[in-house]
């Protein structure tokens, strides 16, 4: 598992760098895509949310019109209540609204909460997925 903060690089391009915000959530800024790619584990709070967009907004290569994909099919418990989807949605959330949003989920709690966050956001670019490779085909057209 990655430690808090660390700071990987992706050979393959050499200019993606992996973030491990916690031991449950990493996430990847692809600038030459435009992307940010998130990934939950097992439990996610409002507080693992918070910290990924506090991450994210004092990244040096992140820009909030990047497309995001967040990946919620390994999260099993969503600790979450209705006053924290408003405040992440309204207050927290770094991205433009014109950024293009893509949620992978597989479970009934994944979909209603990504469900959630796009009926908070009001967003027109925002879709849920199955699979990453849907939401990648989504987000690069």
């Amino acid at each position: 598992m990655l430690e808090t903060g660390t700071v990987h690089t992706n050979y393959t391009s050499g200019k993606v760098n992996r973030i491990a915000v916690n031991w449950h959530t990493q996430f990847v800024i692809d600038p030459e895509r435009r992307l940010v790619t998130v990934e939950f584990g097992k439990k996610l709070t409002a507080e693992d949310i918070a910290r990924y967009a506090e991450r994210l907004k004092i990244h040096p290569e992140f820009q909030p019109e990047f497309s995001e994909i967040a990946n919620l099919t390994e999260v099993e418990e969503i600790d979450l209540q209705a006053e924290d989807f408003l405040k992440l949605a309204d207050k927290i959330d770094p991205f433009s609204p014109k950024a293009k949003r893509a949620f992978v989920v597989q479970t009934t709690t994944q979909r209603h909460a990504a469900r959630m966050h796009k009926l908070l956001r009001s967003e027109k670019n925002f879709e849920i997925f199955e699979s990453v490779e849907d939401a990648e085909k989504w987000v690069s057209s």
